[in-house]
């Protein structure tokens, strides 16, 4: 089969054969040559023969965007075996068969009934058979073709990515970049010029330029100022066909802005400026503001203002408000206006951010004098200093001068001043102050146990005007007296162990005063002369502390109390049976019948006093001829007025048998009145029934001997 085309724009034809070779009925098979020769399949040898019929074809082309009224023509089909008789029918089948190409059954014409569009398909598949028309069967084994779609230039150039925003620093050199643009086209790239770009500038010139074949954009001035044109647009074309006329073309925006650098020093807009500030100005309040301008922005028109010379360099202070970019000049130390009315500043105001490629441009700072011209204002009195203390004794009599303050109107008026003290309703008033002198008086008697400080505040206003007023804080001290007795740290019970040593410690002692240390810490101790004297025990006087000592020794190492059904400790038993008891341990009841002996031996029998009986002792004489019962009411009297016995009442039990016992007494009631008295070695010859007493007594004498 033959395919042939009257297509004007495909010059060249490719004329393939396939010839078809039959061994026998079921079996088939082709190969492809080109002109008469023939190609046997792999693994034959090769043979000359002349082909029986043959397949011929050619590519198809067909033009897109075809608006003509008939269809357009493709092509046409043709088989060896087409005598012209009809008896030929061509079939076509494939990719658009029978809707966008249709055959011509009998002729092998092909015509393409719609318009074809390269862009969204570009080309077309489509088999060819011949068959006898009228036993249907194959002329021809069943062919594929191509029909492609031809490219017209019916695409313009189109920037995907626009509109741009970019930007680039003002003052960059000649022919700095800024941007690449690139345009895209949808026509065929290999076929013709139909998809060839060529970039030019439209609008952006003379500042700007564009590489026709790059697209990138380039600056094309020197020191482009952002201070005088900040925002550029600038408008790129894309023409295809490269750039010939009747190309299409495209275009796209870009928005150029220059980015600010620090090429502009600060200015201030005057070299004088004056300030008015009252003397009434508080220290560290601000006071006034200045600035500088910049024609730069952000970081690059930053500055620092500061105070280079002048007479109130050490009254006024500046510092820098970082969001206005603005000097704040504040107040370091008070105004008088009486003393100086006016100072002079020179302030200067320079950039924090230099780039070194502009210095030819600086210097980047520039300086203004600033006069400050300081207002009189009605000041409320001054007090002749920050705070006063004063001191006064407590029990002052009621109007004691305690102090006087002193306050001054400082304006050139120089009015009369008036004082009074702050109370509160609440507070006890304990001092007046004369209004016009300022003289402070007690009101109260002051105690200093009770309230050693007072603070009191005084205010003081003009006669001319009573709304100014003034404060000042007054401490009072109250001084000491020595009004107060020394009294005891606390309340003392003091226990002592029966076989604690002379000499031994067994307290300490100490007092406190309410007065003030000059008056009080030094103490001095001593017993008190109106109470019996106990010789028991002693007192040391350190001037601060009292020690307590033991002044009385042991007479024998067993306990007091012997019974153990009795649990207190104060309670002793005696129990004196005869002479073959040792329960004689218990207190001597010499004294119930021997009022002189039971003088000698109030105390405890196991303590000896180491000091000499009173002339009060002397008269025990007299106290012989005194009845038992009256002698015991005595001494119960003198036990209770005793200080150095304990706090509690002492229970002591006197216990013996009588003078009818056929032994004989052997009671020592009588003892103080014979010489054993004196000598109790006589005791160790009664017999082993008296041996304890003699041990007892023996060991008595050996220590008041000692």
């Amino acid at each position: 089969m033959k395919i042939t085309s009257t297509s004007c724009i495909c010059p060249v034809l490719v004329c393939l054969c396939f010839v078809q070779r039959c061994y026998g009925t079921a079996h088939h098979s082709s190969i492809k040559v080109t002109r008469n020769q023939t190609k046997h399949i792999e693994g034959e040898t090769e043979v000359h023969h002349r082909p029986k019929r043959g397949w011929v074809w050619n590519q198809f082309f067909v033009l897109e965007e075809h608006m003509g009224p008939d269809p357009q023509y493709v092509g046409k089909l043709h088989s060896n075996s087409d005598k012209g008789d009809g008896s030929v029918k061509y079939i076509l089948t494939g990719e658009g068969a029978g809707t966008i190409f249709i055959i011509d059954d009998t002729t092998g014409d092909i015509h393409s009934t719609k318009s074809l569009d390269r862009e969204q398909k570009t080309h077309y598949v489509l088999h060819a058979q011949a068959i006898d028309r009228r036993t249907n069967k194959p002329l021809e084994p069943e062919s594929e073709f191509i029909i492609k779609v031809q490219d017209i230039n019916d695409n313009a150039p189109k920037f995907t990515d626009g509109p741009y925003i970019v930007t680039v620093p003002e003052m960059s050199d000649m022919g700095t970049s800024v941007l690449q643009v690139t345009a895209t086209d949808a026509d065929d790239p290999t076929y013709g010029n139909s998809a060839r770009v060529v970039y030019s500038i439209l609008q952006g010139q003379p500042y700007f330029s564009v590489d026709p074949k790059t697209g990138v954009i380039r600056t094309a001035l020197h020191n482009m100022d952002r201070e005088a044109r900040e925002h550029y647009s600038v408008v790129i074309q894309a023409k295809d066909m490269a750039g010939q006329v009747g190309g299409l073309s495209g275009s796209t925006t870009v928005n150029i802005t220059l980015t600010d650098v620090n090429d502009n020093p600060p200015r201030f807009p005057q070299k004088h400026y004056q300030l008015y500030v009252p003397e009434s100005a508080q220290v560290g309040s601000a006071v006034g503001k200045i600035k500088a301008n910049d024609a730069d922005t952000g970081s690059n028109a930053d500055m620092t203002y500061s105070i280079i010379n002048g007479d109130g360099m050490g009254i006024f202070s500046i510092s820098t408000d970082k969001e206005t970019r603005e000097g704040i000049l504040s107040l370091k130390k008070p105004l008088n206006y009486e003393k100086k009315k006016s100072y002079t500043l020179n302030i200067e105001g320079a950039n924090t951010h230099l780039d070194f490629r502009f210095s030819h441009l600086g210097p980047f700072k520039d300086a203004t004098m600033l006069k400050i011209i300081v207002g009189d204002v009605d000041e409320p009195p001054l007090f002749s200093m920050p705070s006063y203390v004063m001191e006064v004794y407590e029990n002052a009599k009621i109007g004691t001068v305690v102090g006087t303050v002193l306050a001054q109107d400082p304006d050139s008026a120089n009015s009369l001043v008036r004082y009074f003290i702050n109370y509160n309703a609440e507070d006890d008033r304990f001092f007046n102050i004369d209004a016009n002198t300022g003289t402070i008086k007690t009101t109260k008697v002051l105690d200093r146990e009770e309230t050693p400080w007072y603070n009191i505040t005084v205010t003081a206003s003009e006669n001319d005007n009573p709304d100014l007023l003034s404060h000042v804080t007054v401490g009072i001290r109250v001084l000491d007296v020595n009004d107060n007795p020394p009294e005891l740290a606390r309340e003392y019970d003091i226990v002592v162990c029966e076989n604690s040593k002379p000499g031994q410690v067994i307290h300490t002692i100490s007092a406190t005063d309410k007065d003030d240390f000059a008056n009080g810490p030094r103490f001095n101790f001593f017993l008190d002369e109106h109470l019996p004297v106990n010789p028991n025990f002693t007192l040391k006087d350190n001037e601060a502390i009292v020690v307590i000592f033991i002044t009385l020794r042991r007479s024998k190492k067993e306990p007091l109390i012997i019974s153990e059904e009795d649990v207190r400790e104060n309670v002793v038993t005696y129990d004196d049976e005869g002479g073959g008891e040792e329960d004689t341990e218990a207190f001597d009841i010499t004294a119930l019948r021997n009022p002189a002996a039971a003088e000698e031996l109030k105390y405890r029998r196991d303590i000896r006093p180491e000091v000499k009986l009173t002339p009060r002792h002397q008269t025990l004489s007299t106290l012989e001829s005194i009845d038992v019962q009256e002698f015991i009411k005595q001494r119960l009297a003198e036990a209770d007025l005793d200080p150095s016995v304990p706090p509690y009442d002492s229970l002591q039990t006197y216990a013996y048998e009588g003078q009818r016992s056929e032994a004989g007494s052997i009671s020592s009631l009588d003892s103080a009145t014979t010489q054993s008295d004196q000598d109790y070695h006589y005791l160790g010859d009664w017999g082993p029934e008296f041996k304890k007493l003699a041990e007892l007594y023996g060991e008595i004498e050996s220590e008041r001997t000692t």
